[in-house]
């Protein structure tokens, strides 16, 4: 509510051309605040705020920005005025926006930064994509051995402003190799004379530069820190990864996993700012290979035709035998992928949750075929033989759900593949296949179809 009402105020100021009661207002709201109100604006009037923020609220404004209307402000400003807002992001964001850029913009941007913008960009972008270096900030505090605590606390005076977190501090020695860390509060109470050297942390958790963004997040999960200092092969720290860049992490494997596991090609866009042939391109490539897959049950109803002619009450079960296979296989799939995201289970763990997976099938299918057969005895009053059919063949769907749905992420996570793209509707069409082939040679058995 209280956006709705900053969005109302700031409309209302910036229509009546109230400039200066606008520009009071902002430099009392919280920088995201603004960046919430500022999205809800069409283009001209977003430029319009934008400019009358004032300058030491401009950088933290942006940052909060979706990447679309960071493009459009940075494209707008004057070459001069745009180098000065990528002056004043840390490292890793302004990384971010231009990795988004044309790379006739980045080169115009990047020659009117100042040399050590330019210098920690480029620093930056050289690393490959969700790794640790590309998400990382080179702004941080580091110390010496030899220093003294008095010594330590005027440099974090110094440098502290443009620092991502002075929390922790981190004591480099002469090749710029992590020996320590030192938390600000024991710079606070020790005496000014200390050395770092002497009171420092010396068992140091670290990433490296090439550690995959999901095992960042994990270890900041595992450690409970709220930064991380990120180093080279030869131990050299270059960076810091912060908790606030881990949440994003978390945030964009999510989603991307979400979207894989409904068949959708990942996209980076929110969903209000992807375009309609956008989101149809994203789509369709799932969609056609699930129905042409799908185009093998059409196969096997051909096939068993006779049966069904003969058994025509057997059709009316179809739908609830895949319907129930792929929940089942549904289920398995996303504990399975879920335990692959966080480690909890590896490739060689495959017979023991395969055999977990058999026995939790085995109970599932059993308590739904007894339901079931009640059912069709008492309320559809089928004949005995065709409710044994359905009900075996409810066991046996069941089964084989439980055993693709946990088997097809693990070889996936073991040949390379996102184990998130052997989610729910590739595994239902299997399944849809195999169930129809059972029902259909179980009903061939029992009820003696030639």
């Amino acid at each position: 509510m209280e956006g709705i009402r900053d969005f109302d105020i700031v409309k209302e100021l910036l229509k009546t051309k109230q400039y200066t009661s606008l520009r009071q207002k902002m430099a009392e709201m919280n920088a995201a605040d603004i960046a919430v109100v500022l999205e809800e604006m069409d283009e001209e009037d977003l430029l319009k705020v934008f400019r009358i923020l004032p300058k030491n609220m401009a950088a933290d404004v942006f940052s909060y920005l979706e990447v679309d209307s960071q493009q459009f402000i940075i494209t707008s400003l004057s070459e001069k005025d745009a180098a000065g807002i990528i002056d004043n992001l840390m490292a890793d964001d302004a990384t971010d926006l231009l990795e988004e850029m044309p790379a006739n913009v980045v080169k115009k941007l990047l020659a009117n930064a100042n040399p050590d913008t330019r210098r920690d960009i480029n620093h930056l972008l050289r690393y490959p994509e969700d790794s640790a270096g590309s998400i990382m900030t080179v702004e941080y505090v580091d110390l010496k051995e030899n220093m003294t605590v008095e010594d330590a606390i005027s440099r974090i005076r110094k440098v502290g402003m443009d620092s991502e977190t002075i929390n922790i501090c981190y004591v480099l020695d002469a090749k710029r190799t992590l020996v320590g860390t030192v938390a600000l509060r024991y710079l606070l109470i020790s005496p000014g004379d200390a050395v770092i050297g002497d009171i420092m942390h010396e068992n140091v958790i670290f990433i490296n530069t090439m550690m995959d963004q999901e095992e960042v997040a994990r270890q900041f999960q595992k450690y409970d820190f709220t930064a991380m200092p990120v180093v080279d092969n030869e131990n050299r720290l270059v960076g810091i990864i912060t908790v606030d860049d881990v949440v994003d992490i978390l945030q964009e494997e999510a989603t991307e996993d979400m979207e894989k596991m409904a068949a959708i090609v990942p996209s980076d866009k929110p969903y209000m700012k992807t375009s309609v042939i956008e989101t149809w391109k994203k789509r369709m490539p799932w969609l056609l290979l699930l129905m042409i897959s799908a185009a093998f049950t059409g196969s096997i109803l051909t096939t068993f035709e006779d049966a069904l002619m003969a058994y025509g009450v057997l059709i009316a079960y179809i739908p609830m035998l895949m319907d129930t296979g792929g929940n089942a296989g549904g289920q398995a799939s996303v504990t399975i992928i879920r335990g692959l995201s966080l480690n909890e289970i590896e490739f060689k763990d495959g017979f023991r949750v395969l055999w977990k997976e058999m026995r939790v099938a085995l109970l599932c299918g059993i308590t739904l075929s007894a339901a079931n057969f009640v059912k069709l005895l008492l309320l559809d009053k089928v004949s005995l033989p065709v409710a044994l059919v359905v009900c075996l063949t409810l066991v046996a769907a069941v089964l084989i759900a439980k055993v693709v749905g946990c088997m097809l992420p693990m070889l996936a996570k073991k040949i390379g593949f996102d184990p998130a793209v052997m989610a729910s509707p590739f595994i239902t069409t299997i399944v849809d296949v195999l169930s129809l082939l059972v029902y259909f040679q179980i009903a061939t058995h029992l009820l003696h179809i030639a």
